[in-house]
């Protein structure tokens, strides 16, 4: 199990640009929080101040976009997509 940052466990907050990808990418948000749950590692994002999580979803890779906003405490959820 990696070790997660202090960021890891704030309450999530979902983008405009996420909730039109749960339909376009047909996942919920139950399916994200278990993503998330599950995952497996993070690293940096090529975009400054947001990280790229490594996760699972119907036996399959994906990477979950995450940006953590800290005058708020939450953990501001971009986007997410299979990775092929």
């Amino acid at each position: 199990m990696p070790d997660w940052p202090h960021w890891w466990d704030w309450e999530l907050e979902f983008t405009p640009h996420l909730l039109k990808r749960m339909v376009d990418r047909d996942f919920t948000e139950a399916d994200l929080r278990v993503m998330l749950e599950s995952a497996s590692g993070w690293a940096d994002n090529i975009a400054p101040n947001r990280f790229t999580i490594t996760a699972r979803h119907d036996g399959r890779p994906w990477e979950v976009i995450v940006e953590p906003d800290p005058d708020e405490e939450r953990l501001v959820v971009i986007t997410a997509f299979p990775v092929d």
